[in-house]
Parts: structure tokens; sequence; C-alpha cells
């Protein structure tokens, strides 16, 4: 069953009609209706087509949050092959909101690291909504390493509303353990490209995304906080996320004229979660593109390169 987004309601009216139709014609042999399904199926493109052709940055975000939308380890599982999830921080446990481990990539051993939400009310509570808490973080770190000892790319896959604020999470050192994460991704001497594949919150997320490349999906964001609280800080009032998301600059289009994503990969009319496949296709190649282009650098000019990407950040946009 298609999950709708509040402003993908006439695109739901018109699809369910074409979906009873067909229905019916399955129940009744004699029934034909292929001529009104297609009808509706033309007018449902064609509306889908004019709600997705101009999005506002709050619309983005919805689409983002997509409930069907793939999420990390639907794309370790489609892209990477041979995955071995490697577990724990070996300090304190092993957190399920972020996935991570050994894999290859169209034959390249990598190590694939990122922050997986579930898919039903079971799965998000196990994997804790995608929130990282410092154990998290401190896995990231040691598959990090691991992958710097061995020479292997790492591929880190960004989805996160932000790290856990739990009370256990701030006694675990919460705040020093995304420093550490965001550290050793300046440090390590090897390929590190992220992907920002849904939400990119705040530090939860740089401390995966402090890359020589960062690609974002045509309709996720990435911010500093979310609309809402942003709106709940400046306004005092939540519901004033709209104004919020556009004063963030939160879309990949936006944040592609900043000097902050590298990339921009374009996502199948109505969002990713409208056809997984094509969306697959995309982020392996936009990933074979970034390693081809990165394989080319040594260790040392790999970490100069993006030490040196996120020093100038923002110079662009601020220059227009």
């Amino acid at each position: 069953m298609t999950n709708y987004l509040d402003f993908e309601k006439p695109l739901a009216e018109i699809e369910g009609k074409a979906e009873e139709l067909r229905a019916l014609a399955r129940q009744n042999d004699e029934m034909d209706v292929a001529d009104e399904a297609a009808a509706l199926d033309r007018k449902a493109s064609e509306l889908l087509k004019d709600l997705y052709k101009d999005l506002t940055p709050w619309r983005k975000c919805q689409v983002a949050r997509h409930p069907d939308r793939p999420h990390c380890q639907h794309y370790i599982n489609e892209l990477f092959t041979e995955y071995t999830p490697l577990a724990g921080d070996r300090n304190f446990a092993d957190d399920l909101a972020v996935n991570g481990g050994l894999a290859r990539f169209d034959g390249q051993p990598v190590m694939v690291i990122g922050h997986e939400k579930g898919n039903d009310t079971k799965s998000r509570i196990a994997h804790n909504f995608g929130m990282a808490r410092p154990e998290g973080y401190r896995k990231a770190v040691r598959l990090m390493e691991m992958a710097a000892r061995f020479g292997l790319p790492v591929i880190t896959l960004v989805d996160t509303a932000g790290a856990y604020p739990g009370k256990g999470a701030e006694e675990r050192g919460q705040s020093e353990a995304i420093a550490r994460s965001t550290e050793m991704c300046l440090k390590i001497g090897v390929p590190l490209i992220a992907v920002i594949i849904g939400e990119g919150g705040s530090g939860g997320a740089v401390a995966f995304a402090t890359a020589n490349r960062v690609a974002m999906l045509e309709h996720s964001i990435y911010s500093v906080i979310s609309p809402e609280g942003c709106a709940s800080i400046l306004w005092k009032d939540a519901e004033k996320m709209r104004e919020a998301a556009e004063a963030l600059r939160l879309t990949a289009q936006d944040l592609k004229k900043l000097g902050v994503a590298d990339m921009v990969i374009t996502e199948p009319m109505g969002g990713a979660h409208r056809d997984r496949a094509a969306t697959f296709d995309s982020v392996r190649n936009a990933i074979a593109s970034m390693l081809k282009d990165l394989g080319k650098l040594d260790g040392a000019a790999l970490v100069s390169e993006r030490r040196k990407k996120f020093l100038e950040i923002g110079s662009k946009g601020l220059a227009a």
C-alpha cells in the first residue's frame, strides 16, 4: 500500500480510482476498464510531474522522511556484495542505529558505514530511528581505523535526524564521540565518500559526512537543525517549520551552490521510493564515479584535499 504525503492527496485520489477499476476488472472478467484506467494513469503521471516540478524546501523535508524511502540496509543489500557486518565499539555495546562492515563495491574491497532508521515500528525502535548513541560513533571510528589500516575506501550512507540526545548518551560522552568520529573522517588517508540518502541532521550527520566527496540525493536534506527545532527556537512555534525550512537552505540544490555538497543525484519522478531500482542505479553510478576520481590521489593528497574542502565551505555561496 502506497503511503502518500499531505501534498500528494489529489494524486492519491486519482491513483486510488485507477486501482479500484482494476480490482473490479479482476473480479469480473467481462469488464473492460483498460481505457479508463490508462486515462487515469496518464492524469496521475501529469499531476505527479506538476507536484514535483518545483518542491518547496518543506516538501523536500517531507519526501526525505517518507516512510517508504529506501534506507541504509537497502542500499547495502543492492549496491554491495560479500557484506560482512561488524558489531560493537569494543567498549560499551553495539548500537543498531549504525550499520557497518566490510564489503565489495564493483569487486573493490571497501568499508561501508551508515545510519539505519528501520522500516516498521519494531525495527524503528530497535534501530532507535537512526539516532546513534556514543557507541555508534565509536563503532564508526573503529571501522574507519580498520579501513585506513588496510587501505580500504570508506563509503558512508547518511540518514539521521541527529544524534540521540538522551540522558544515557550524554553520560557516555555523546559530544566527544561525535567529535572523535569527525576527527577520524579528517585523518584517514583513504578515499572517503558520503552519500546523504534521506536526512542529514546536525553533528550526527557531520560525524559521517566529513568526506572527500559529499553526494546528496535530489530530495534529501542536510542541516544543522531540523526545521521544527529551528522554528521552536527562533519563533517559539514549531508550526513555523515551513519558514524555517526556507531559511535553513537545507536542500541538495542550495548546498551544492554553497559547496557543502559536491554532487546532486537525480531521483525518479515522485522520489526514491517510487522506483527503488532506478535510485540504486543512480547511487551506484555516482559512487563509482567518485571512487574513480579519488583513486588518483595518494593518502596525503586525500587528507589535504578533504581539509581544504571543509575550510572553504560557504565561501562560494557567500561570494555570490
